[in-house]
């Protein structure tokens, strides 16, 4: 006896989010990319300062910790400046500085953690994002920044527990 089972079928759902989506943001063009990217260039001079701006912020959440100790909120506001580096990095062309906060981030992840996290190991990659700076280190391969990137690795992969070296928990 034959098997009567009819073949199966492909069924392909409507995408209907490209279409609910599109409208609003547009299409992206060439040259909607091009002015985006004339725009971020007219920019840049600005960078500079944004980026010390930043550092500051970074710096002053530290300070907050030297003066009150590493509380919820205090430990909060030094993750969330250094959330802010890791990102802004690279868009104001200091990668390391990216890698280096994000580095940070890695050993702040954890917020039942960072009270017993080792402030030296904070401080450290502080003065490295500051020392980036201040040597205008904009090549992600440099010799030296990329030497201390890794070491600052290094030393959060083997502090980090297990467990925080996989998640990402925000403040």
């Amino acid at each position: 006896m034959k098997d009567q089972t009819p073949p199966p079928q492909t069924i392909v759902p409507p995408n209907l989010l490209k279409a609910r989506v599109a409208p609003k943001l547009g299409v992206l063009t060439p040259d909607a990319l091009a002015k985006a990217e004339a725009a971020l260039k007219g920019l840049s001079a600005n960078f500079g300062q944004w980026l010390n701006d930043e550092i500051e912020k970074l710096e002053a959440a530290r300070a907050m910790i030297t003066a009150k100790g590493m509380t919820g909120e205090t430990a909060d506001q030094l993750y969330v400046h250094a959330h802010d580096l890791k990102g802004l990095g690279g868009t104001y062309e200091f990668p390391l500085i990216t890698r280096v906060a994000g580095s940070l981030c890695k050993l702040m992840n954890e917020k039942e953690q960072r009270p017993s996290l080792p402030l030296v190991l904070i401080d450290a990659h502080i003065d490295a994002i500051r020392a980036i700076v201040r040597d205008n280190i904009r090549d992600p391969n440099h010799p030296v920044g990329k030497a201390l990137a890794d070491e600052l690795e290094a030393r959060v992969s083997a502090y980090a527990p297990t467990e925080a070296r996989s998640s990402s928990t925000a403040p």
